[in-house]
């Protein structure tokens, strides 16, 4: 069931985005089930599962950090991660960029951008993400990369808000990719979900985080 999802999602894809396998509270089998189908990208809101299936599984396996990051929990990833999706502060960025440094590795991220309706959902507003990649502070980090944008829809059923969410976040990727620093390199756009990564790729998603829609719903 797994291999058959995964083929029907790439399907739906064509090419046009690349799919991240959300395999936040699954068991090790499942992801090596969803390994075998030709899942390499991988996607753990927590560091410590991260950090617990890491070495259980083929290393060939690219990991993104798609949840909430603490500062204090970099550490933990910083030896293997490959992209970082919820970069949400300055005081984050150089805490990723210190890690990475003693790694002797240059971490991949994304400022994950607030566009939902939603309180209880993470990120910079516009002008905060504005001014953290015009920060002077940005060209001393030499172990960070920030490659593009993430958002989280608002969870709704109206599609028009959905698309709405997503076409402003679009917008501002647009805008913020004119800010010339030698770090500062967009090339990825994250967002869309199980129940809306159509709509995000229609609307200029290059990386869709699926979970769901590939292993059944969470217990």
């Amino acid at each position: 069931m797994i291999a058959e999802n995964i083929h029907r999602i790439e399907a739906d894809l064509q090419g046009r985005a690349q799919l991240i396998a959300v395999t936040k509270t699954k068991p090790v089998s499942l992801l090596q089930e969803a390994y075998e189908a030709g899942c390499r990208r991988f996607g753990e809101n927590k560091v410590q599962e991260m950090v617990d299936k890491q070495p259980q599984l083929p290393a060939d396996i690219e990991w993104h950090l798609i949840g909430h990051l603490q500062t204090n929990k970099v550490k933990y990833i910083a030896p293997f991660v490959g992209l970082i999706h919820s970069v949400d502060s300055l005081k984050l960025l150089q805490e990723i960029n210190k890690q990475a440094a003693k790694q002797n590795r240059v971490i991949d991220c994304l400022l994950q951008i607030y566009i939902a309706d939603e309180e209880t959902k993470f990120g910079l507003s516009a002008d905060e993400a504005t001014d953290l990649l015009n920060a002077p502070e940005i060209d001393t980090m030499t172990n960070v990369r920030i490659i593009g944008l993430m958002g989280l829809a608002t969870n709704t059923d109206n599609t028009a808000q959905i698309r709405r969410e997503f076409r402003g976040l679009k917008l501002l990727y647009d805008t913020l990719a004119n800010i010339q620093r030698p770090n500062v390199q967009f090339s990825e756009l994250s967002m869309g979900m199980s129940g809306d990564y159509m709509i995000a790729v229609e609307e200029g998603s290059t990386l869709v985080r699926v979970g769901s829609a590939i292993f059944g719903a969470r217990n």
